[in-house]
């Protein structure tokens, strides 16, 4: 059985669905109860408290662990889910970690990602990394202004990162999750472009057949908006590498084709899939 964690959110519920596919038995754990495919056991939790975890892991092989804004956060404890699964008799874990803890290893919210990494490698489970930069699926921030307004607000308009689709990340934690070859590896997971918001906004606009205004927000306005739902020194840290990428951010890796295959999606294939958020 494999415990996949955020499992509503834009990884988990594509890899909850991948792995259910392949015949796995899957529980899936959030906060809220959700609709789950067929055979998917549900279980909320709130990993904040990693005891409420406990029944979840019961008779788990492997674990899928995504740490959300809140955890974080400095009195946070996510180290403390790593030792529960361990105690639990799960084998394998994947971490969603974050590709600045390679390119930003002094951020704040990167020295604390990197301590979850260290506790995991040092755990004696078998394990497998997966660094993503900026997400595709953060344009959904942009929907209801779209909808209402026609418009899309955001900071550094023509500053670009190689962006990757949350299905893209997915299909690589299950293929981490289901093949031993992958286990104890790092994997650098983006898109296969540099792509700027402005030029996001122009492939939403063309999907949906109709202009969308792009405003640029300065640095502040960015930074208020993101504290609503991540911890300041996260927004800070985001904000650092989108405003001004270094070479290891702007570098397009070529760890999903290896592990899966096939090139990464590009950005217009998630607008495609998407759209109707944004009508």
């Amino acid at each position: 059985m494999i415990v996949v964690t955020g499992a509503t959110g834009n990884v988990g519920q594509p890899l909850t669905q991948a792995l259910a596919k392949a015949g796995e038995q899957v529980t899936a754990v959030s906060r809220h109860a959700a609709a789950m495919p067929d055979g998917v056991r549900h279980v909320p939790a709130d990993l904040a408290e990693p005891q409420g975890l406990t029944p979840a892991l019961d008779g788990a092989k492997a674990l899928f662990l995504l740490l959300s804004g809140d955890l974080h956060a400095p009195e946070a404890r996510p180290t403390d889910i790593i030792d529960l699964a361990a105690a639990s008799g799960v084998r394998r874990v994947v971490l969603l970690s974050s590709q600045g803890v390679a390119t930003r290893p002094l951020g704040p919210s990167r020295i604390a990602m990197r301590a979850v990494e260290d506790a995991l490698r040092e755990s004696g489970l078998d394990w497998a990394v997966l660094r993503p930069g900026g997400f595709a699926s953060n344009a959904l921030a942009w929907a209801e202004s779209v909808r209402m307004q026609g418009t899309v607000a955001a900071p550094f308009g023509d500053v670009g990162v190689p962006i990757v689709d949350p299905a893209d990340i997915a299909e690589v934690a299950a293929a981490c999750l289901l093949d031993d070859r992958h286990t104890g590896g790092i994997f650098e997971v983006t898109g296969p472009e540099v792509i700027t918001p402005r030029q996001q906004s122009e492939a939403i606009a063309a999907a949906l057949g109709s202009p969308v205004r792009f405003h640029e927000l300065t640095r502040e306005e960015a930074k208020a908006a993101m504290t609503q739902f991540v911890p300041p020194e996260l927004a800070d840290d985001t904000l650092d590498i989108i405003s001004a990428p270094n070479p290891a951010e702007l570098r397009i890796s070529s760890d999903v084709e290896r592990v899966l295959g096939r090139a990464p999606r590009p950005f217009n294939n998630w607008v495609a899939r998407s759209i109707a958020a944004f009508r």
